[in-house]
């Protein structure tokens, strides 16, 4: 059986009968960051080989280490293993974006790529090539404390001589110049910062992955390995401490705009933030996701569908040909134009003959 996000439910792929999962109204936890790195400390995790053996066809194949979730290569059925990770997963988000609405969302937006390869609106009609994963992700909580120093920037106008040329003549002439007046400042901001989420997994490129944002957290339910039948998912293999400098960085672009408002004037500059973090909580949490590869002139292109929201994030090829016929046709549309201003302006230029009539002839 697998995961339907059609009916929320366990589905059998042959026979169409469902299983109803029960949503548990258990609380979604956060957890002491610091404790949890003392706890890391002490225990480290050690690689295991994840041989399966499938539970259909009897086959024997094995996972990478940090998979939990996937299906045999056999027979493609669901095989769910154990988490060899200390900090394990206690909520996730299921998928609510199906595989032909995955699909289809694709199919419009790479049909509004401009100059896009004809190959890649191509690519994506094979039903295997969009492959649904439940990545991990941490999420933190903190209230920071910064300390920082600038300047702040009070526009004036004064009025200064310059040399202007007014009908090809040099003439002296009074205007106004915006100068700035800078003077120091210092002060402390304080911000709370809920759920900043960061993927832990190397699957998809970190840039990828931070883009897919924002993730409705609110939606969050407890962990149950029955949602990941079908689908495949991983283990973290970014660090609790180390997405936590990721996060860092995202909360110091929203610090830096808090510190802007503080000083206030027409201009700051920051000179120095010294930021300190309390109360700092995380998850460890699956967030699903619709990948897709496309390879073109030996580059490889990712593609990721946020299966919450539907958004899509990834970098696109460009077809070289099709910018060349563009080009050209462009040229030849505004060399038909040349062409027929040209013959216009001959005709309109032709000098016909002058009739002159002699009044000295002419009697009444």
């Amino acid at each position: 059986m697998r995961y339907s996000p059609t009916t929320a439910s366990l589905q059998c792929e042959f026979c169409s009968t469902t299983q109803v999962i029960n949503h548990s109204n258990k609380r979604i936890e956060e957890y002491d960051f610091k404790s949890a790195l003392n706890f890391l400390d002490k225990n480290s995790s050690q690689e295991i080989n994840k041989n399966i053996t499938c539970n259909k066809c009897a086959a024997s194949f094995q996972l990478t280490p940090y998979s939990i979730s996937s299906n045999c290569p056999y027979c493609n059925t669901p095989a769910i293993t154990n988490f060899i990770k200390e900090i394990t997963p206690k909520s996730l988000l299921p998928f609510e974006l199906t595989h032909d609405k995955a699909r289809e969302k694709f199919k419009k937006w790479i049909g509004s790529l401009w100059f896009a390869p004809s190959k890649l609106k191509d690519y994506i009609e094979g039903n295997e090539n969009l492959q649904g994963y439940y990545l991990p992700h941490w999420t933190y909580d903190s209230d920071t404390q910064t300390y920082y120093q600038g300047q702040k920037g009070v526009i004036y106008y004064v009025m200064v001589e310059r040399t202007v040329i007014i009908e090809g003549r040099q003439r002296r002439v009074k205007q106004r110049e915006a100068r700035i007046n800078w003077s120091p400042v210092r002060g402390t901001v304080h911000k709370s910062f809920d759920d900043i989420t960061i993927g832990a997994s190397k699957t998809i490129s970190h840039s990828i992955l931070n883009n897919l944002t924002p993730w409705d957290t609110t939606e969050l339910i407890p962990f149950d390995e029955r949602y990941l039948a079908g689908f495949e998912a991983e283990e973290y293999t970014i660090g609790l401490d180390n997405a936590f400098e990721y996060a860092k960085m995202k909360m110091s672009h929203i610090i830096q705009n808090d510190i802007r408002r503080d000083i206030g004037g027409d201009k700051q500059r920051i000179d120095t933030m010294q930021t300190t973090y309390s109360h700092t909580t995380y998850k460890n949490v699956l967030f699903p996701i619709w990948t897709a590869q496309f390879r073109w002139k030996e580059k490889e292109y990712n593609y990721a569908i946020n299966a919450q929201t539907g958004k899509i994030v990834g970098k696109r090829p460009y077809s070289t040909l099709k910018i060349t016929l563009l080009v050209i046709f462009i040229l030849l549309v505004l060399g038909g134009i040349f062409y027929l201003q040209e013959r216009y302006s001959n005709k309109t230029n032709i000098n016909y003959p002058s009739i002159i009539f002699n009044t000295s002839s002419i009697r009444l």
